[in-house]
């Protein structure tokens, strides 16, 4: 690790400490005062949240969106409503191969048969690539959407990509994001009106039962809960 990584992990670090208790506007406002353009927000489109919020801290704010071509049509009418009615800069990563490509290099459906390699073709690799000009991303991580995302912190150190990662939103329930939804009018999914709770890739996602937790309707019957962008 370099003397600049190493500056920017204590400095996510004492962050972290610092700001735990922060309102998230307040968080994302310390992330654009202190990386200004190298500062960027990913978004899945299941909801605009954490977009409006950077917008208000740093108008024209890049927000960057992973086009894995596997997305509900819905995902990608928030995506292109997002662009429309926010003061962001959407920024639409692709990854290397089309669905069509790597179906002939993999086969049909790698999405069934090895889902681990389809999330680092199609999500990881695009991301970690498009990344490569931000020293701080921000995500809209929640405490209470899974065991895996427990310990969140507002802000840390993403040690596989060797960046600041925040996480503005990670102390609120989903009350907080439908009050502040409701506040501000914030865009969300249609899918979350139709009994989807978390919104990722159409062949891998899926209604959820009463009771679940958000993350089930995910990769539903297999080990597999994250994609591998969050660890």
């Amino acid at each position: 690790m370099t003397t600049v990584q190493e500056d920017l992990k204590s400095l996510a670090e004492q962050a972290g400490r610092d700001l735990e208790e922060a309102s998230a506007l307040d968080i994302l406002k310390w992330a654009a005062d202190t990386f200004g353009d190298r500062f960027c927000v990913t978004s899945s489109m299941e909801d605009a949240v954490v977009a409006h919020l950077a917008s208000r801290a740093k108008p024209g704010v890049d927000v960057v969106f992973l086009d894995t071509g596997y997305h509900f049509p819905e995902t990608i009418g928030t995506r292109d409503a997002v662009e429309a009615v926010m003061d962001v800069n959407v920024i639409t990563l692709l990854p290397w191969q089309s669905v069509e490509e790597q179906d002939a290099e993999y086969g049909p459906k790698l999405h069934d048969r090895d889902p681990d390699l389809c999330c680092a073709l199609r999500k990881v690799k695009p991301l970690e690539d498009g990344l490569k000009g931000y020293s701080a991303w921000a995500t809209g991580l929640r405490r209470d959407e899974s065991p895996t995302r427990a310990n969140t912190p507002v802000v840390g150190w993403d040690e596989k990509r060797q960046k600041v990662k925040i996480s503005p939103i990670a102390r609120w329930s989903q009350e907080d994001v439908e009050a502040y939804v409701a506040e501000h009018g914030v865009l969300t999914n249609p899918l979350l009106m139709d009994g989807y709770a978390s919104v990722g890739c159409a062949p891998c996602t899926r209604r959820v039962e009463e009771g679940e937790d958000a993350r089930a309707g995910r990769w539903a019957g297999r080990n597999k809960t994250e994609c591998g962008l969050h660890g």
